[in-house]
C-alpha cells in the first residue's frame, strides 16, 4: 500500500519544490532555490502558511513589487546559467496581474521562473469575491488568464490531486533548454488551504537532466561544406552561447579557423573584448568593425541567436551578394531563420563537433581577411578611447565618459546590469567585457525597471562579486522600490544613477523620425503648453537615500572615478549619482552604425517629419528577405 502524508496543497507544493534538482556536466543544483512573496488574501493562508510551516525547506525573500520580484528571480536564473531559479507568489488580484511584464521578459529571454499567483475560489462560495474580474460569458476566467500568452506552461490547480501532474510538467518546462521561460501554476485560494493525502513518492528527490543534444551527421556535413566554401565568414554569438557555457568552444572555433566573432546584446562577452577574433557588438547598436564585416560577409554563422531586428538592422545589414546563413541553435525554430542551413544542437556540442570536423581539413580563412578585421578592430578601439577621454575634467561627464570611468575601476569579477534607455546602445558599442558573464544587458524585452531587482537576484547567485545596476533617471523612477529589499537583507548591490532629465534614448529616436522629442523631457510646461520649461527639481539621490541606501554624488569627470572606486569597495548597498551633459551640448557615443526600422509618418506638414520620411524611404528600400 502506498504511504501517504496529509498536507495542504500549498504545503505539498513547498515540499515538492524543495526536492527538485538540475544536473548538467556532472554539476547538481537545487532548481527552486528560494521563493519571493507579497502576501494578500489570495495566498496568505495558503503558500504563506506553508512557508511558515517549512522554513528549512524553502528560503523566503520579501519583495515590494510583484513585477520586480520576477526580475530578481530572472537575474538569479541568468547568473545561475538557467540551472537554478526562484519562485514568485502573489495574491489573486493586482498582485497577479503585476506579474505579466516580468513573465514576458522571462519568456522572451528563455529564462526560467516559476510563478505561483493566487486565484479566485475554485468552489465559488461567493461570486464575485474581492478583486475578482467577472466575465459574464466565461465563468472559468480570472485575471490570471492574462499570464497564458507570456507563459511557456500554464495550469490552474482547481483540485488538490491535479497538482501532481501539473507540478511535474512545470519542472519539465523549467529545465528544458528549448522551452524554458515563465511557468505559471495558478492556485485558487481555497484549494491552496485544502488538505489531501499525498503519496510520499511525490516528495522524493528528483534530478532533471539539462541535456546537450549533438548535431545530426547530415546537418554537420552541410555545415562543414558551408564554412569551407566561404571567403568572408562571420560568427554572430547570441545568448545561447552563454546559456550552454559554450564560450571556450567558441574561442577554440574562432582560433582554429580565424573567423571573426561579433556579438548580440545577449551574446556580448562570449569572447573577451581583447580576444583577437572579437570585433564587438553587431547591428544597430554595434561597432563599425562588426557591421562592415556583416555587410560584406558571404556566410553568417549564427550561434544561439534569434536574429532580432537590432541584430539584422531590420533586414538591411547582410548585404553581400549571395550571402548565406548557418545557424547553430538548440531550437529548431531559430535554427531555420534567415532561410539558413540549420545545425540543430546545443551550442557547445555543435561548436565542438564543427571545430573538430574543420580541423580535419586544416581549414582557416585567408590571412588578408584576418589583417583586414584586425585593423578595423584597432581603429574602433581608438574611437572608444576618444569617447572615454575628457578634455575638461572639471565639467560634468558625458554618458560615454561615465561608462569609461566605470570601465577603469572594474575587473573581471564585476557584473554590469542594464536593460533600457540609451545605455544599452552605448554599452554594446563601448563596454570592454572581461569575463563571460560580466555583461548582463536585458535587451530581449528591454524592460525599464529591470536593473535594480535583477541586481539583487544576481548578487544572491554570486554573493562574492561586485554587482552594478546602471539606470537612467527614467528607469529609476519606474521601479526603485527593491532598494528597500537590498537594504533590509544587506545585499550590497551598487546602483549607478545617470541623470539626464528625461527619456534620452527615445528623445533622440523621436528627433530622428520627425517626432521632435515630443513628450520625452522631464521639464515643466512652458507657456505654449509643451514640456520645454525648467528642469524638474527632482533629487533622485535624496530619494535613494530615503530608501536606506548610502549615496555618493559625483559632480565632475575628475571625481567620478574616485566615487565609483569607493562604491565598489563598499560592503553595503551603495548608490552613485551623477548628472551628465546631454548630447545637445557635448558629443556622445559614436552614432548608430546600422539602421533600425521605426516607421515614419507617410504624410505630414511639419518639415522634420517630411525630412525624416525621405531618409526612411531610402533605408527601407535596402531591406531584403533572405530566401
Amino acid at each position: 500500500m502506498t504511504s501517504t502524508t496529509r498536507l495542504t496543497v500549498a504545503q505539498a507544493l513547498v515540499r515538492f519544490l524543495a526536492a527538485q534538482y538540475t544536473e548538467r556536466d556532472g554539476v547538481r543544483r537545487r532548481l527552486i532555490a528560494a521563493t519571493w512573496g507579497v502576501f494578500g488574501h489570495g495566498n496568505v493562508a495558503g503558500l504563506g502558511q506553508a512557508l511558515v510551516e517549512y522554513p528549512d525547506a524553502m528560503p523566503y525573500h520579501q519583495g515590494r513589487n510583484e513585477q520586480s520580484m520576477v526580475h530578481a528571480a530572472v537575474g538569479f536564473a541568468r547568473q545561475s546559467n538557467r540551472l537554478s531559479t526562484h519562485a514568485v507568489t502573489t495574491s489573486i488580484g493586482p498582485g497577479a496581474t503585476n506579474l505579466v511584464t516580468g513573465a514576458a521578459l522571462a519568456t522572451v529571454n528563455h529564462l526560467p521562473v516559476l510563478l505561483l499567483p493566487g486565484d479566485v475560489f475554485a468552489t465559488r462560495p461567493a461570486d464575485p469575491v474581492l478583486q475578482q474580474l467577472q466575465v459574464p460569458h466565461a465563468g472559468d476566467v480570472s485575471v490570471n488568464d492574462c499570464l497564458r500568452p507570456v507563459s511557456k506552461y500554464f495550469d490552474r490547480i482547481t483540485r488538490p490531486d491535479a497538482l501532481i501532474p501539473a507540478a511535474l510538467q512545470a519542472m519539465r518546462v523549467l529545465t528544458d533548454p528549448v522551452e524554458t521561460g515563465a511557468v505559471t501554476l495558478a492556485l485558487p485560494q481555497d484549494v491552496q488551504a485544502e488538505g489531501f493525502d499525498w503519496p510520499e513518492e511525490f516528495f522524493a528527490e528528483r534530478t532533471w537532466n539539462v541535456r546537450r543534444p549533438g548535431p545530426d551527421p547530415i546537418e554537420l556535413g552541410e555545415a562543414v561544406r558551408a564554412v569551407r566554401g566561404a571567403r568572408r565568414p562571420l560568427v554572430i554569438a547570441g545568448g545561447g552561447v552563454h546559456h550552454s557555457r559554450a564560450e571556450e568552444a567558441l574561442a577554440e572555433f574562432a582560433e582554429a579557423t580565424g573567423i571573426p566573432v561579433a556579438s548580440t546584446q545577449a551574446g556580448k562577452g562570449s569572447l573577451r573584448w581583447d580576444h583577437p577574433q572579437d570585433v564587438g557588438g553587431i547591428g544597430h547598436t554595434g561597432t563599425a568593425a562588426a557591421d562592415e564585416l556583416a555587410r560584406t560577409a558571404d556566410l553568417v554563422i549564427g550561434v544561439g541567436t534569434r536574429y532580432t531586428d537590432f541584430t539584422t538592422a531590420s533586414g538591411t545589414l547582410f548585404a553581400g551578394e549571395g550571402v548565406r546563413f548557418l545557424n547553430i541553435n538548440i531550437a529548431s525554430f531559430d535554427g531555420h531563420k534567415m532561410s539558413g542551413t540549420p545545425l540543430v544542437a546545443d551550442a557547445r556540442s555543435g561548436l565542438e563537433e564543427l571545430t573538430e570536423a574543420l580541423e580535419l581539413h586544416d581549414h582557416r580563412v585567408d590571412p588578408a581577411y584576418v589583417t583586414e578585421y584586425t585593423e578595423d578592430k584597432e581603429r574602433w578601439e581608438q574611437r572608444v578611447e576618444a569617447c572615454f577621454e575628457a578634455e575638461e575634467p572639471d565639467l560634468r561627464p558625458t554618458q560615454p565618459q561615465v561608462v569609461g570611468a566605470l570601465d577603469a575601476v572594474v575587473d573581471e569579477s564585476d557584473v554590469i546590469i542594464n536593460a533600457a534607455g540609451s545605455l544599452p546602445g552605448d554599452l554594446h558599442k563601448l563596454w570592454r567585457s572581461r569575463s563571460r558573464d560580466q555583461y548582463h544587458v536585458e535587451y530581449g524585452y528591454s524592460c525599464m525597471g529591470y536593473e535594480i531587482p535583477a541586481a539583487i537576484g544576481v548578487k544572491l547567485a554570486a554573493p562574492d562579486r561586485p554587482v552594478w545596476a546602471l539606470v537612467g533617471d527614467g528607469t529609476y523612477l519606474m521601479m526603485p522600490t527593491e532598494i528597500v529589499t537590498a537594504v533590509q537583507e544587506g545585499i550590497a548591490i551598487k546602483v549607478l544613477i545617470v541623470q539626464n532629465h528625461g527619456y534620452a534614448s527615445i528623445g533622440g529616436l523621436s528627433e530622428s523620425v520627425g517626432g521632435e522629442r515630443f513628450g520625452t523631457a522631464y521639464r515643466f510646461r512652458s507657456d505654449d503648453g509643451t514640456y520645454t520649461g525648467a528642469k524638474l527639481p527632482v533629487d533622485l539621490a535624496a530619494n535613494a537615500a530615503s530608501l536606506g541606501m548610502r549615496v555618493l554624488r559625483a559632480r565632475t569627470v575628475r571625481d567620478l572615478g574616485d566615487v565609483l572606486a569607493e562604491a565598489r569597495a563598499a560592503d553595503t548597498p551603495t548608490c552613485v549619482y551623477v548628472e551628465t551633459e546631454t548630447a545637445d551640448t557635448v558629443s556622445g557615443a559614436p552614432p548608430a552604425q546600422a539602421w533600425w526600422d521605426v516607421p515614419v509618418a507617410e504624410t505630414a506638414t511639419r518639415p522634420s517629419a517630411v525630412k525624416a520620411r525621405e531618409v526612411y524611404e531610402r533605408h527601407v528600400a535596402t531591406r531584403r528577405r533572405h530566401l
